[in-house]
């Protein structure tokens, strides 16, 4: 399986996807932004980072760019598309998943290791959870407050398309504690935090076993592989 990471001007995280990818057991396929090709990949990831500065808004200009017409095609034939922190804006800006992303409430840029309920285990990114589990996710940024209206609120959370909550602290003011989202599909899926940074022992989250030993985020990328692969 072949999963394209796009480079973005600004991006931080397209290589550590493409190791995430590539630790998961598919080919990371590296494609910039400016190019129509998607290279014939099975699956997207848009990465973390502050794409052209997060100048105007963040993940505004990076929504209009020229790969962002074939992604918003591929993903609404179905393909699985994962939009992270940075990523997860554009999505929002190119209209694929509803809401926004705000400054953070509290004025400041947050790093921290976040605990995650998972809400929503059913979708391409997420069949490896299990719903209600809690995971521990790195997560950092400073514009990753999740707004939208009380009807769209109501209408992500009566549907299931809440992919994520926080659980002990909000860490940015995002409205419901939502940490990520989907779309109705449940091929698009979107958050803040960063599961990139949780795929390999000695580099993770600290856990009870042992420091840095945190690997909860690989599991978004074997369950995209397993999907697809199954689905083929």
């Amino acid at each position: 399986m072949r999963v394209g990471v796009i480079t973005f001007p600004g991006s931080l995280d397209d290589r550590d996807a493409q190791r995430a990818v590539r630790l998961a057991g598919a080919e990371p396929v590296a494609l910039w932004h400016g190019s129509h090709d998607l290279e014939g990949v099975d699956a997207l990831i848009l990465p973390g980072g502050f794409s052209y500065g997060d100048y105007l808004r963040c993940g505004a200009i990076a929504s209009l760019s020229p790969i962002m017409t074939e992604v918003v095609d591929a993903a609404n034939r179905g393909m699985p598309v994962l939009g992270i922190c940075n990523g997860f804006q554009m999505l929002a800006e190119a209209h694929l998943l509803e809401g926004g992303l705000i400054r953070n409430d509290h004025g400041s840029f947050i790093c921290r290791d976040q605990v995650l309920r998972v809400e929503n285990a059913s979708t391409d990114w997420t069949a490896e959870f299990e719903a209600g589990e809690q995971i521990t996710i790195p997560l950092k940024n400073g514009e990753g407050g999740f707004i939208a209206d009380d009807e769209t609120l109501d209408r992500l959370e009566g549907d299931g398309r809440v992919a994520f909550r926080y659980v002990d602290v909000n860490p940015n003011g995002s409205l419901r504690d939502i940490a990520g989202i989907t779309n109705a599909r449940g091929n698009v899926v979107g958050l803040m935090p960063h599961p990139e940074h949780a795929v390999e022992p000695g580099f993770g989250p600290d856990t009870a076993a042992a420091m840095r030993s945190g690997v909860d985020g690989l599991r978004f990328f074997t369950s995209v592989i397993q999907r697809t692969l199954a689905a083929a």
